[in-house]
């Protein structure tokens, strides 16, 4: 074999692990997670879903992911993970084609709880799985073009939505989607080499973990807080506050595809960010334009800048979850899942207190509008962490 032809087999091996990841997001997270959002509305007409009930389904899918996030925290077995990982891309099809099967509610939740596990094995477990090989083989330790692929999930999401409407029944609706599923599971699955539990990358140097200071991890941990809380608001409220302004009613599928176009490219393009300005000032920066996507659409009724707010929040949310957890991922290379599912458990928090908090504003008076302005002003006050921890960083270094 030549020396070129070598290349290019390590190359296709690096692309083919980072769009096992990719894959596997589209899976666990567009499909197992946000196909609901999108055929909820069949099901509620349809199969005759209350909003309590969609609700209380919601929020079961997301008690599961944060069990998933708690599993990846704690379990610092690679082959474990991986076998987990596997075990997921499995859950994410038969929860999916499983929601076709019955109408009863308390089997409807079960399902929701074990996609909203697998959707963390997607999101953070082949994560750890991706950096750990990426760092063991010599390449860069990114994950942007991993992190595409919840974009790409939000976009197959609002598209089958559509192209099934009016075609096929809520039932469906569901198996066409676990059929996808399984294709798409299939190169997910047999691209992710299995892990090496050794302590070297195969030029043989040592991989050791390099752990943050106290005081840096409760910063990055407030930080990561607030950008959960500024998601959440933005990505639970930003289409029904859309199809609450009158001129732009039946405008909410659009919007949130908008979303997922955004996500594609900033997933990728922060890393090129990062390289150029550092984690933290490209962190920085992505604070700013999440804040300003946030507060968009309750500054203008425009549907133009309604469009390209939603394409800006995509891609700022997103491109602080690849960064925050790629840095975390670099700080315990052996393990790197450990420390991403700790600060998913911040994000995570927020994201249950959050909503409820946005909605104790609109019954009292206000309105979703009102609590997407908290919700920029808590980004800033992300922004403001960073700011911290850039001078934190500057005197541990002296």
């Amino acid at each position: 074999m030549t020396a070129t032809s070598e290349t290019l087999n390590h190359d296709n091996a690096h692309l083919k692990v980072l769009g096992s990841g990719l894959l596997g997001l589209i899976l666990t997270i567009g499909i197992a997670r946000f196909c609901y959002t999108t055929l909820l509305p069949a099901m509620q007409l349809e199969a005759g879903l209350s909003d309590l009930a969609g609700g209380y389904l919601a929020t079961v899918n997301y008690i599961g992911y944060m069990c998933g996030a708690v599993m990846a925290a704690t379990i610092s077995s690679l082959q474990i993970k991986d076998f987990l990982y596997r075990a997921g891309l499995i859950a994410a099809i038969v929860t999916t084609a499983g929601m076709a099967l019955t109408d009863n509610i308390w089997l409807w939740a079960a399902l929701r709880f074990v996609a909203g596990i697998s959707s963390a094995t997607g999101m953070l477990i082949s994560a750890g799985l991706i950096m750990n090989w990426l760092m063991r083989h010599g390449h860069r330790s990114e994950l942007g073009i991993h992190y595409a692929g919840a974009g790409l999930g939000i976009i197959v999401s609002g598209i089958a939505a559509e192209a099934m409407f009016g075609y096929l029944d809520w039932r469906e609706q569901w198996l066409a989607v676990g059929l996808l599923g399984i294709v798409v599971a299939i190169p997910a699955w047999r691209w992710l080499p299995r892990p090496d539990s050794s302590h070297q990358t195969t030029s043989g140097q040592q991989l050791q973990d390099n752990p943050p200071s106290r005081r840096w991890f409760i910063l990055l941990s407030i930080m990561y807080f607030c950008a959960g809380y500024g998601y959440v608001i933005g990505a639970t409220f930003l289409v029904a506050i859309v199809e609450a302004v009158p001129s732009l009613q039946g405008q909410g599928q659009m919007v949130w595809i908008a979303v997922g176009l955004g996500l594609v490219p900033g997933a990728i393009l922060w890393d090129r960010v990062a390289r150029q300005l550092g984690e933290l000032n490209a962190l920085l920066a992505a604070f700013v334009l999440q804040t300003i996507g946030i507060i968009l659409p309750v500054m203008s009724d425009n549907f133009g800048l309604v469009l390209f707010s939603a394409f800006l929040f995509g891609g700022s949310f997103i491109g602080i979850v690849s960064l925050v957890l790629a840095m975390a991922g670099r700080f315990y290379p052996t393990k790197p899942a450990k420390l991403m599912g700790k600060l998913t458990l911040m994000y995570g928090i927020a994201q249950i207190g959050a909503p409820a908090i946005a909605g104790i504003i609109a019954d009292r008076g206000g309105s979703y509008a009102d609590s997407l302005y908290i919700a920029a002003a808590v980004s800033v006050v992300g922004g403001i962490m960073i700011l911290i921890m850039q001078a934190t960083k500057r005197r541990e270094r002296t």
